[in-house]
């Protein structure tokens, strides 16, 4: 699939309308700095006059987060279907219960870390399920919603292993998969970042924290999206 082909395909996945609150997510392999990413962009925005919402997938509402403890706890291998839909299952909660109301303020931005993106690059990429296939388990709304922007944050498979490695801390369910699938995931963003061109924006994540951060607001200003 190429930009033109989901384009012309899948017409039904849009950005919230304009006049509503800003919805932004932060996509990458483990270990590229989405979570310190977030954080800086939440204390700017919110110096700014908005409402920063800070969410995280699977997670953000009570069954979210079980579900989330469910699957990076398991010591079992799940199937890529049932993989694919427990995450489809915990993005319908948190947008039916958190990010649309969020949303009817003009004021509320939602920074997400993780979404839709990462569900093409595990289960569609790396597991095999297909670009096409994640699409329609989402094809309905809400969970054909996009955000405004996507912040894709990108570092090598080689930088993520020795980051979580420096991390020290127990691996859970996917980042005790072996280096290949680390690898696979990578290719998964980078598809993301060429099909979804359009609201998909590439940062290197080996760049100093602060050059991150001048970068996305930098982004966020040129789009508009910032006062």
């Amino acid at each position: 699939m190429n930009a033109q082909d989901f384009k012309e395909n899948y017409p039904q996945f849009q950005a919230p309308q304009q006049g509503q609150g800003l919805f932004i997510s932060f996509e990458g392999i483990e270990g590229s700095g989405k979570s310190t990413q977030i954080q800086i962009l939440s204390q700017y925005l919110n110096e700014q006059g908005y409402q920063t919402s800070v969410l995280r997938e699977p997670g953000g509402t009570i069954f979210g987060e079980k579900l989330r403890d469910a699957i990076l706890s398991s010591k079992e291998s799940l199937s890529a279907l049932a993989e694919a839909h427990l995450f489809a299952s915990a993005r319908a909660q948190l947008l039916h219960e958190k990010i649309i109301p969020k949303l009817k303020d003009p004021k509320n931005v939602i920074l997400l870390d993780r979404y839709i993106d990462s569900s093409f690059a595990y289960q569609g990429v790396a597991r095999g399920l297909g670009i096409n296939e994640i699409l329609r388990i989402h094809h309905t709304y809400p969970l054909c919603l996009f955000p405004h922007t996507t912040f894709y944050l990108a570092i090598s498979p080689e930088d993520s292993l020795k980051r979580q490695e420096a991390r020290g801390q127990e691996r859970d369910y996917f980042e005790s998969e072996k280096f290949q699938f680390t690898q696979k995931l990578f290719e998964g963003f980078e598809k993301c970042s060429e099909v979804f061109n359009q609201r998909i924006v590439k940062i290197d994540g080996n760049q100093t924290r602060e050059d991150v951060s001048k970068q996305i607001k930098k982004t966020l200003s040129n789009r508009n999206l910032t006062p």
